[in-house]
């Protein structure tokens, strides 16, 4: 074993790193590992609620005297989930050529641009639809943090503690999309929380909010100057990171990230719209008639938060695919009881507090089974970015021999295209963000709860599809035809 060499540091440049060396490790590097780690988690819990900021804001437009349709409303909280995903390839490919402390620095100030802008349109009335479009579009850029630090913080850890590192930071960043609609209805002074904070009685202003994560934006940005270090071990040309886009490992692991992550992200953003245009009815309505989005928007990202770093954690000890395939079930039958249950709602519950007291009546399932969705697509979540870096190190390990520097080599690349797939496959799969709340609001479907019933009809089948495919790739005995065994990855 060779003799760890202490960590010279340059302008916040580590020089010597070596996670797979356990001395190394366990003298030097965990500790550097974890304070990255932890400022990376703020950073990008800071850039998600940013990115998520209209799922639940848009919900409240119209409170504040702008007049826009349930579609136009679902296209403002898809328009970041696009940006957003076509960011991360960007995102990802910044961290060799600028490190990753550095570009957690850029990409924290960033986040001022759509707070601001964000603070500005929501006071004035006159502003049209387009800008508000524009605006939203922008919010994108939070979404592009979570390649850049999934990527960097794939480089500081070994591999059998990849999968919950890799899911602690996700889920870190994850709680910002549930942080920010639990807590957003309260600064704006839209909400109390479950009447234990009172709702202001001034009115709707937005722009509070908008304020509250410039300045979180300006605290992360400076906790990365002060606490972040860069990698001088991490080198990568474009054009060897962009190998993995001709890799089909890369588009398999897509296909299956759209299910977990583009769900996650994409109900996400839909859930508070979802819940107020079904089962919510605006005073002066009698009290019980109707459910308030406010209340119960901000359950299903947090717990699809929380179950991220268990699914790490089960894809450590049993691995990825049988934890992806468990997933993929769970998301497949308990679509099946939300289908089940809107199937039991009447259309427009505004029009009579008759109707949205029937809805209401069954609100308790559909909240129930919906929770159970996002938990599956976290613990989804957490396995398949397990499955990233396990099958680019078995397909390292196969070719080379065990103490060779051929060996080394090719775990160092691997290790690098890991992480440029991280961003591919991020990428890919936060496409299912933009593309589910566009499902919901289907323009060529007249009636918003028609198109509510046939997006779910259209996930059902997708989720069960991706559970074939993962049996059928990764699990069944002739995969070994392939060179995985099922307990690598």
């Amino acid at each position: 074993m060779s003799i760890p060499t202490p960590t010279r540091r340059t302008r916040r440049w580590i020089e010597d790193w070596r996670p797979e060396d356990a001395e190394f490790w366990e003298t030097t590097g965990r500790s550097i590992a974890r304070r990255n780690l932890v400022w990376s988690i703020f950073a990008e819990h800071v850039g998600f609620s940013v990115w998520l900021i209209w799922s639940v804001s848009s919900a409240f437009l119209l409170a504040q005297g702008f007049e826009f349709t349930p579609q136009q409303l679902f296209l403002l909280v898809a328009l970041p989930n696009l940006v957003g995903s076509l960011l991360r390839l960007p995102y990802t490919f910044a961290v060799p050529k600028f490190g990753g402390r550095n570009w957690t620095i850029v990409s924290g100030a960033m986040l001022l641009v759509p707070t601001l802008l964000f603070a500005y349109a929501v006071q004035e009335p006159s502003t049209p639809y387009w800008v508000f479009c524009l605006i939203a579009a922008t919010a994108g850029v939070g979404g592009g943090n979570f390649a850049s630090s999934m990527a960097n913080i794939n480089f500081f850890y070994p591999a059998e503690r990849k999968g919950t590192a890799l899911g602690l930071n996700a889920a870190g960043g994850n709680l910002g999309v549930s942080l920010i609609q639990l807590l957003l209805p309260v600064m704006v002074g839209g909400a109390g929380i479950f009447g234990l904070v009172q709702a202001s009685g001034s009115g709707i202003h937005l722009e509070r909010a908008a304020y509250v994560y410039a300045g979180l934006a300006l605290l992360a940005t400076a906790a990365a100057w002060l606490r972040m270090d860069n990698l001088s071990t991490v080198t990568s040309s474009p054009r060897e990171q962009m190998q993995v886009v001709k890799q089909r490992q890369t588009w398999l692991l897509s296909v299956l990230y759209i299910g977990t992550f583009g769900s996650f992200i994409g109900y996400s953003a839909a859930m508070p719209l979802l819940i107020k245009l079904n089962f919510w009815v605006p005073e002066p309505a009698p009290l019980g008639t109707g459910i308030y989005f406010a209340f119960y928007a901000f359950l299903g990202a947090g717990v699809g938060s929380l179950t991220r770093p268990f699914g790490g954690w089960l894809a450590d000890r049993w691995g990825g695919a049988r934890v992806t395939l468990g997933a993929f079930a769970a998301m497949t039958v308990f679509t099946l009881g939300v289908l089940w249950t809107v199937s039991q709602l009447t259309a427009n519950p505004t029009a009579d507090p008759a109707i949205a007291s029937g809805n209401a009546a069954w609100f308790p399932l559909f909240l129930g089974f919906f929770l159970c969705i996002f938990a599956a697509t976290g613990i989804g979540n957490g396995s398949v970015y397990k499955m990233i870096p396990a099958l680019w190190r078995a397909k390292a390990e196969r070719s080379t021999v065990p103490g060779t520097p051929e060996r080394t080599a090719a775990l160092t690349t691997a290790t690098r295209q890991s992480s440029s797939a991280l961003g591919v496959i991020g990428a890919v799969g936060a496409v299912g963000g933009f593309l589910v709340p566009l499902a919901f609001s289907a323009p060529w479907v007249a009636d918003p709860l028609s198109a509510t019933r046939g997006a779910f009809t259209v996930f059902t089948g997708y989720y069960l599809f991706c559970a074939l495919m993962t049996w059928a790739l990764y699990l069944r005995r002739p995969v070994r035809a392939h060179g995985l065994a099922a307990a690598e990855i």
